[in-house]
């Protein structure tokens, strides 16, 4: 797949909303094989059969974990690597379920590798496997039979960013859809009532009287990639009372300076773990460079290194916010609650 860092790209570097009563209907009431549905993707309106019978998942796992969620496990014809998140998801929903995944590639998908799999449906994102240079994008896949479903964190804006809604509608619209899409309509409400209680608890939770700034580190040298106001991580920081500290970024996952790092103050570091470029490895980059190895967040080690399902768009966003509330008390950063979150996702 394409990963939506650049470094991965390179070199392997580099839930769900408060709409709490979207969806609905009941898996009694599921559409019988052959049927179709009609629903909003990125804006247009898209048809698919439903529920799908063999659907390939790609992504960084974010959507594999919105499958999972739904209890949809059972309609994935193949996923594109597990690598990097197959802890995480064991973790949320049960190590045999994952294990029992069918892993189409190791690697990223290409279209050769997704027609093996003869699916009905694919689901992924721009840069979370569409790629117009690949030559895999929804439009060539229609052009195959196979219809394609796009990630609404990644749906673009006239200048080619990514990111159209907001981090939390965009991931209820998807468990909506998803909902749809595989018959589970009424799992999806229950996940949306889940997280819409789970938001709520966190903001009644006591706030700092100045929220706390936290620097999403995703991964680089010579340039950070980080994630904007269109990013899950802009939902998730602000769910656990803090502020984004590129929340003026208006894209999601992107590259920007070191000087805008520097000059955000970051109280806490949130790391997004993956093979290619360590924990320990980002943390050596903090501590090394002139610019950031005298930031209070780096000398006392304010750090929470969490994989990358947690903090792109899926449904154990609502964790990573309890998770980064947890670690913030911890530092003193936000008053003491009685926030616990629901599974410890750090590796």
């Amino acid at each position: 797949m394409t990963s939506l860092r650049p470094a991965r790209a390179t070199a392997a570097v580099l839930a769900v909303g408060l709409l709490a009563a979207c969806g609905g209907g009941s898996s009694a009431d599921a559409p019988s094989a052959g049927d179709e549905v009609t629903i909003t993707n990125c804006g247009q309106e898209a048809t698919f059969p439903s529920p799908a019978e063999r659907m390939y998942v790609g992504g960084d796992g974010n959507l594999l974990a919105m499958v999972l969620a739904l209890g949809a496990e059972d309609q994935v014809a193949g996923v594109s690597g597990l690598s990097d998140t197959r802890q995480a998801l064991a973790t949320a929903y049960g190590k045999d379920v994952v294990d029992a995944l069918p892993v189409a590639t190791k690697d990223y998908p290409t279209m050769e590798n997704v027609i093996a799999q003869r699916p009905d449906v694919m689901l992924a994102g721009w840069n979370y496997g569409y790629t117009e240079e690949k030559k895999l994008t929804p439009d060539l896949l229609e052009d195959r039979g196979i219809s394609g479903y796009v990630l609404s964190e990644s749906c673009r804006q006239a200048d080619g960013k990514r990111g159209t809604m907001p981090p939390w509608k965009a991931l209820a619209a998807d468990i909506d859809n998803l909902g749809r899409i595989t018959g589970h309509e009424d799992r999806a409400t229950e996940v949306n009532d889940d997280i819409a209680r789970r938001r709520a608890a966190l903001e009644e939770a006591p706030q700092a009287t100045k929220p706390p700034t936290v620097f999403v580190f995703d991964s680089g040298t010579k340039q950070i990639f980080t994630s904007g106001s269109f990013g899950a991580p802009q939902a998730i920081i602000e769910a656990a009372g803090a502020k984004n500290a590129t929340a003026d970024v208006k894209d999601t996952w992107t590259e920007v300076s070191w000087e805008q790092l520097v000059s955000s103050e970051p109280d806490f570091f949130a790391f997004v773990d993956y093979e290619g470029q360590s924990f320990e490895d980002k943390v050596k980059v903090l501590e090394s460079n002139p610019a950031t190895k005298n930031l209070p967040a780096v000398k006392e080690k304010r750090f929470l290194n969490l994989p990358i399902p947690a903090w792109t768009s899926s449904p154990l966003n609502i964790t990573s916010a309890e998770q980064l509330r947890v670690a913030l008390e911890e530092h003193d950063l936000v008053p003491a609650s009685d926030i616990e979150p629901e599974h410890d996702l750090e590796p």
